[in-house]
């Protein structure tokens, strides 16, 4: 099994549509979220979303840091 990736991502929440979107200048992934910060359900999106787009399962993918923030540490095990 290869070294995990970890990510940061700039959440945007309550988002018209769901996507996952790198930049280009070394800031933060952005990710926009249909999915309301309440209750766990944007964290739930977001892991979701980082498994679909990296292929990996859910189970794979996890919230290191900002678990209550809009700026996430996420890790992504591979392999």
């Amino acid at each position: 099994m290869g070294t995990p990736k970890t990510i940061l991502i700039q959440v945007k929440p309550n988002s018209p549509t769901s996507a996952l979107s790198e930049s280009d200048d070394g800031s933060p992934w952005l990710a926009r979220l249909k999915s309301p910060p309440v209750e766990g359900k944007a964290n739930r999106e977001l892991i979701a979303l980082v498994a679909q787009h990296f292929h990996c399962a859910k189970s794979a993918v996890s919230i290191k840091r900002g678990i209550a923030g809009r700026l996430k540490q996420v890790e992504i095990r591979q392999g």
